[in-house]
């Protein structure tokens, strides 16, 4: 339904997809490892637009841009809290041209775009994060801020898929009580890996299933309400093309790829 392209800068290539062609975005390859998100990545996208990172946590935690100088105040004021930027895992704007960045390897960058206001989010969702609902949690708060569901726009960007996501049971359970509250742990993964392109699917072995963590997230907001043509996945996964992409899982290399969009005026 949407159409993914290579753009170039300086010879060097990153994603896009056309759901949000109306916001500068791109889904960075490791080609770019060199390059700072909150200034010269900005600077690719839109000459003008301030650029916003943060350190994540592989939790829930969504923030604002005006909300990271508080949190690096309390955290001068915590000695037990040293950062050089806010620890959250995902950061919605608040105006225009504020460019929004998260770093991934094997876990799913999203990029968020509201069609009516403008606002952006991005989101990293390891299987933690994802177990927390971050990405509900990040809708959550673009409600909040004004936006309605049928007017975002959200593009999961390259990850590790499930054919090559060997996880525990125990992962997949707390990945999957996320959409299944059921008391019988087993009964979770069944029902996982018999619905339409299921989430869970057997592995060779025991105690051990693959597991596809966009699929999760896609379900989530499928039971919020959000419709499947404003979803869009990226047909890469990290894992398996590592001419583009970093693996944690692959490489064992603790060296990831940005991902960020700039929010506009609608």
């Amino acid at each position: 339904m949407y159409s993914w392209n290579w753009q170039s800068w300086q010879g060097l290539p990153y994603l896009t997809c056309s759901l949000l062609e109306d916001w500068p975005h791109g889904f960075f390859t490791q080609k770019f490892w060199s390059h700072p998100p909150e200034t010269e990545l900005t600077r690719v996208l839109h000459e003008d637009a301030s650029g916003y990172r943060l350190e994540q946590v592989h939790g829930n935690v969504v923030i604002t841009p005006g909300e990271i100088n508080s949190r690096l105040q309390r955290y001068a004021q915590n000695k037990s809290e040293v950062s050089s930027w806010a620890l959250a895992d995902g950061l919605i704007s608040e105006k225009p041209l504020q460019a929004v960045w998260v770093a991934s390897a094997d876990c799913t960058p999203i990029l968020i775009a509201d069609s009516q206001t403008g606002n952006v989010a991005a989101i990293h969702a390891g299987w933690r994060g994802t177990a927390a609902k971050i990405i509900p949690q990040a809708i959550h708060r673009l409600l909040a801020n004004g936006s309605k569901l049928t007017n975002l726009r959200i593009v999961m960007g390259p990850a590790i898929t499930g054919v090559v996501y060997q996880v525990s049971k125990q992962t997949a359970v707390e990945v999957g009580a996320s959409i299944f509250n059921y008391e019988e742990e087993e009964a979770i993964i069944n029902t996982l890996q018999v619905l339409n392109n299921p989430p869970v699917i057997p592995d060779e072995k025991p105690g051990h299933v693959r597991l596809d963590i966009r699929r999760i997230n896609y379900l989530q907001m499928e039971l919020m309400g959000i419709r499947g043509e404003q979803i869009a996945v990226a047909p890469y996964c990290t894992y398996q093309t590592p001419e583009y992409f970093f693996s944690y899982r692959r490489d064992n290399l603790k060296k990831f790829q940005w991902s960020g969009i700039v929010s506009i005026t609608t």
